[in-house]
């Protein structure tokens, strides 16, 4: 088990961890999510030693990991899977890291078929594609048998089949009893392989609780409900019947309502009230991506300026209870004329005027002879 207890790190007046309690414990894949910036990777050195914490301090099974006997039999990482040197092998850079830790050169051989490197074993490894280097640091990780492991971006650089093949050894690892601690920021793929989530922000922990348990707090269920798309009169009255009940209601592409704010046998009482018939009314919760953008929203340091056109875009028009209005309940546009050659229609030529050239004063009609206008055209 990893547990950390008032861990903090400062650089001069930057404080990258504040005050950060967690514990990460065996039989389950714990992700570590955060913006960039918000400490994950110092977090991982400190777990690892590499980086001495301010104050607080952090252990692995219930001591440091500088105390640790033979540390890589009981600790394997993947922090940076450049970390190699670019003249061995893919084979002889895992014989060295197991003649350090006195582990048998068989295990190597053993650890290049589980990442499937086996066929490039003796190719050097600055050759390496950038999915081919994170399966190289993930068997070095391995390369111990240990029962911790930390890893981070694991999936960085790998194709749809490697992406699934490190979920499953993740899972695998986890459900053998180790304590697997993984840092990502796709959440699609937390979503699947995670079972509990460690999240921070700034340096300070925002959330520490199961994956269905922070999705549950940090968005908001709702109901999706379709009525027969020849009765835009039931679908006024089912509107109006829930807002009337104290639910919200926005209209979804498709002709869907979304409903919140009613359970789902309200939604289906109602609309049983106003008879109004319901081809869909199914329940949906929001995904993890989504929930964790709620939370994070304001703690991202680097952000996007806002678009130079979002200001000629109106916003999406509400009635008056604030919600959306379908597209086909405003009054079509006002016709543009739209010149015959485009949106864009130049002014009428200038007499004299060179083709193809602004238009300014250096466009007057030219006083030059036809001989120096024809030098001119050549030097052109």
């Amino acid at each position: 088990m990893i547990e950390a207890v008032g861990l903090t790190k400062r650089y001069g007046a930057k404080t990258a961890v504040d005050d950060l309690s967690f514990q990460v414990r065996p039989g389950a894949v714990t992700g570590f999510l955060g913006p960039n910036g918000s400490g994950k990777s110092t977090t991982m050195r400190m777990i690892l030693g590499l980086d001495r914490p301010t104050s607080g301090h952090v252990t692995i099974g219930g001591h440091p990991y500088r105390s640790l006997p033979n540390a890589p039999r009981q600790v394997g990482a993947l922090l940076d899977a450049k970390g190699v040197h670019g003249g061995r092998t893919a084979r002889n850079h895992l014989l060295s890291l197991a003649q350090l830790a006195g582990i048998p050169a068989a295990r190597v051989d053993e650890v290049l078929g589980v990442v499937g490197l086996q066929d490039v074993a003796r190719q050097r490894s600055r050759g390496f594609s950038l999915g081919m280097g994170q399966r190289l640091g993930i068997a070095a990780a391995l390369l111990g048998d240990p029962q911790v492991l930390l890893f981070d971006e694991p999936v960085n650089g790998l194709d749809p089949e490697g992406i699934h093949w490190v979920r499953n050894l993740m899972k695998m690892l986890a459900a053998e009893g180790r304590t697997v601690f993984v840092s990502s920021h796709l959440m699609s793929e937390m979503a699947l392989t995670a079972d509990h989530l460690i999240v921070i922000g700034r340096g300070r922990l925002l959330s520490d609780m199961s994956v269905t348990d922070f999705i549950s707090a940090n968005s908001a269920d709702f109901a999706r409900v379709r009525v027969p798309d020849n009765g835009p009169e039931e679908r006024e009255k089912l509107t109006a019947s829930l807002i009337e009940a104290g639910g919200r209601v926005m209209s979804e592409p498709g002709g869907a309502l979304r409903v919140t704010g009613l359970p789902l046998p309200r939604i289906s009482d109602l609309a049983h009230g106003c008879d109004v018939r319901l081809w869909e009314l199914s329940p949906h919760q929001a995904s993890l991506e989504e929930a964790y953008m709620r939370l994070t929203q304001g703690l991202v340091d680097y952000r996007s300026t806002d678009d130079a056109k979002a200001g000629l875009v109106e916003p999406p028009p509400e009635d008056a209870y604030g919600n959306l209005l379908d597209v086909g309940d405003l009054a079509p546009p006002e016709p543009v004329e739209v010149p015959q050659d485009g949106w864009y229609a130049p002014p009428p030529p200038v007499p004299g005027q060179v083709p193809g050239r602004g238009y300014g004063p250096a466009d007057e009609p030219s006083s030059a002879t036809p001989a120096e206008e024809q030098t001119s055209k050549d030097l052109r």
